[in-house]
Formats: C-alpha cells, structure tokens, sequence
C-alpha cells in the first residue's frame, strides 16, 4: 500500500525502542520517510529543524506524555498527529482529540491498520466542484476560503488541523444541510462506529472554539436535533 502522499515524511515518538525500531522498519517498507524520537524532547529538536507531514505520537511517554506535547505543538503547527493509546483509556483518547489530535489507534494493534489509519489522515477530501458558485463562506467574522481551504479572521490565518479541514471542506460544500455524524465518519475516511462518532463530536467542539462568538450557543456550525450537524453561513 502506497502512501496517499508521495514521499510523506512521518516522525514516529515512542518511548519503547522495540515498538519505535518495527514501525520505523515496517512504514519504510511501505514507501514513507520515517524519523524516529525517544522522547517529547528529542522529537522537539527534529521538529525544530524538519517539516514531516504526519506525527505518530505515543500517548504514555516518561517526562512530557503524549497528550501535552500535542497540546503544546497546536500551538505553532497544523501537522497531522495520530495518537497510540493503551488499550481501553478512552479518557485518554478524548483528550488527545481535544488537544487538537486527528486520531488514535488503540494497543495492541496491528500493523497493517496503523498503515490505514495514517493514508485515511493524509488522504483530504476531494476539493468542492468547479461549478460551484460560492468561493467564500462568511461566519460572522471569519472567512473561509472554499477553493484555498483557508480560515481567516481579518488579516489574521486560523491554524486549522488536518481533520478540522476536511470537516470544513465537507461542510463547506453542504452548506444548510444537516449532516449525521454516520456520514461525517464515512467522509472523513474513518471507521464506522460510535467511538469514532464520539470523536467526530470532540472535532466539531475544537471547531466550534475557532468560529463561534460562542462555541456553547453556536450561530453556524448547529446542532440540528436527530439530524446531525449543519454549517450556516451569513
């Protein structure tokens, strides 16, 4: 299996050297370009001096966990990051989702879904028709460019994650529909399920706090009871 992105750069963070050596071995093998981190630290250092296109991130790490350096790297960086959590934590994993993660794979797991989990986050969705009329979406202050993906407030860029801007470029092109979150999870190239729906409900609110005046009394990115979710633009 190919990767979506040629010569996608992935930075694998774990703590246990076994684990970090056979994933390294077995992403190159599928055709990524892999770096490997011990530690928060030492995957602080390679980010400092390369770009990667995906982060692969142990959650339980000695130091600074998983959870807080995704927290921290939101901050500056839009890279996509899949979190490895331990099996059954699932407060973990809705907090790595609401640190600004794109994913999470449980442990143990096998290495051939790990592979689809990374080409689903790298896979975007296919940009909106050329026939379609609306090239710009107004949210009250924000701006969302439909053909650049972009989300801008004023002159200001708003940083959005890989998984925020796939939900924007779905949305964007089912403005006033409602949308279930059954649908969401397909879109997203997710698999189906409830955890997965739960976490799509973890991305709507991280969004929400990047659109909304008042992300708890949200005027376009609504809830519609029974139905799912709907953008609304002015």
């Amino acid at each position: 299996m190919t990767p979506d992105i040629p010569d996608a750069h992935l930075l694998i963070v774990d703590d246990d050297d076994r684990i970090r050596t056979l994933l390294q071995k077995f992403l190159m093998r599928n055709g990524f370009l892999v770096s490997a981190a011990r530690d928060a630290a030492q995957a602080r250092r390679l980010l400092g001096g390369l770009e990667f296109d995906m982060i692969v991130l142990d959650v339980m790490m000695p130091g600074e966990d998983g959870i807080s350096l995704t927290q921290d790297l939101r901050e500056d960086i839009a890279t996509p990051i899949l979190l490895l959590t331990a099996k059954g934590e699932t407060a973990d994993r809705i907090r790595g989702l609401e640190a600004g993660a794109d994913d999470y794979l449980a442990k143990p797991f096998e290495p051939k879904e790990l592979l689809l989990r990374i080409n689903a986050v790298l896979r975007r969705v296919p940009p909106a028709p050329e026939d379609t009329p609306l090239k710009m979406l107004q949210l009250g202050p924000i701006r969302y460019d439909v053909e650049r993906g972009e989300m801008w407030q004023g002159e200001d860029l708003i940083r959005l994650t890989a998984t925020e801007s796939q939900l924007m470029r779905i949305f964007s092109a089912n403005t006033g529909e409602a949308l279930s979150r059954a649908r969401l999870v397909e879109d997203l190239g997710r698999d189906k399920g409830q955890a997965q729906e739960r976490a799509v409900d973890v991305q709507i609110t991280r969004l929400r706090r990047k659109i909304e005046t008042d992300p708890k009394q949200p005027r376009y990115l609504q809830t519609v009871r029974g139905a799912g979710y709907m953008l609304v633009a002015d």
